[in-house]
């Protein structure tokens, strides 16, 4: 009777012990490439102009549903102007995908590549992460919300820290209303599978 006794209560410790120190493992969700958007705009002296770029694939990971990680890409050879058509529409989009902006040719994708996640509210995240444009990484940081199966970033990016200085008045002088601001936004919203 002592032996059954120890058994079972040796099962019972050894069980007790594994269940109180197993976590979840992560889970990864794709992101639904047809389903979510991104979409730029750029500022220059006399205005601005904006469009939108498909994300070639990604994924965010989540335990216990708190956002951990992610990961995107970005095909750059898709970069499309929304506020032109056109003869304009069609220069505009040829020449940001030439090598005056992100010579897409050499560097066909982005990638955004999530370093540090950090609760900041509910359903809110503050991200650190590596932007990479033109085989340039850099750090950025952003902010995220997800609910559900969606989540909404914006992001505000330094052009000419990936060596894209076209019409930057940080690099050439006497540009005047022809200078094109070193800022530009990505918003994307996001469907997750």
């Amino acid at each position: 009777m002592k032996t059954i006794l120890k058994q079972i209560t040796g099962v019972f410790t050894i069980a007790l012990l594994t269940f109180s120190f197993t976590t979840l493992k992560e889970v990864k969700k794709t992101i639904n490439t047809t389903k979510s958007t991104l979409e730029w705009k750029g500022y220059k002296v006399t205005g601005s102009h904006n469009g939108t770029i498909t994300i070639k694939s990604g994924f965010l990971t989540f335990d216990n549903d708190k956002l951990t990680g992610g990961s995107v890409t970005i095909d750059m050879a898709s970069i499309n102007t929304t506020d032109l058509s056109g003869d304009y529409k069609n220069n505009l989009d040829g020449h940001l995908k030439s090598d005056d902006f992100f010579g897409v040719k050499k560097f066909p994708t982005a990638t955004l590549v999530f370093k540090k996640v950090k609760t900041s509210g509910k359903n809110a995240y503050d991200v650190k992460a590596d932007l990479t444009i033109k085989g340039i990484t850099k750090p950025v940081k952003f902010k995220i919300s997800v609910y559900g199966k969606k989540a909404t970033a914006s992001l505000k990016v330094d052009r000419t820290q990936f060596n894209v200085r076209y019409g930057s008045a940080s690099f050439f002088d006497n540009l005047k209303d022809k200078a094109i601001y070193d800022e530009f936004d990505l918003v994307a919203d996001l469907e997750l599978n």
